[in-house]
């Protein structure tokens, strides 16, 4: 196979307000804006970490997400250790970001991994997991994992 060395670069993510949606993604998910363009119906935000591009935002879409159609399900970040999953479920809690789910979750019943799943202003669904430290947390789905079906 040609692209048998492929791995995931970034995700472009098609939203309603730019300004707002790069604000959510700088301060809650410390990610920083790396590349812009301004142009009038052509605005987008290329936003990173540590130089390398992880999101890119295209202002093009009119309304919100839709869970309805194909296309993206949901984007996951991982994270080290699960304080740090809590850390940021705080965070996000305090800024009265919409969860999915009450506090972290397993990946499926028993799972030692496990995370918090909410949505940006547009409602797409994020999470934010780390591999292992949810063992001793209920799963609100045991038949499949709890990122599939919400």
């Amino acid at each position: 196979m040609a692209a048998s060395t492929a791995t995931t670069g970034h995700v472009g993510l098609n939203v309603t307000d730019i300004e707002r949606s790069r604000d959510f993604y700088n301060r809650l998910l410390s990610l920083e804006t790396i590349g812009e363009g301004k142009e009038e119906g052509r605005e987008f935000a290329l936003l990173g970490r540590d130089g390398r591009l992880v999101v890119t935002l295209w202002q093009q879409s009119t309304h919100a997400f839709r869970t309805d159609s194909a296309g993206l399900h949901h984007l996951s970040f991982q994270v080290e250790t699960i304080e740090e999953v809590r850390r940021t479920e705080a965070e996000l809690r305090a800024a009265g970001v919409e969860f999915a789910y009450d506090g972290v979750v397993p990946h499926g019943e028993g799972a030692a991994s496990g995370g918090i799943f909410f949505h940006d202003p547009d409602g797409i669904r994020l999470e934010i997991y780390a591999p292992s430290g949810a063992e001793d947390a209920e799963a609100p789905t045991t038949e499949a994992p709890t990122c599939g079906f919400f």
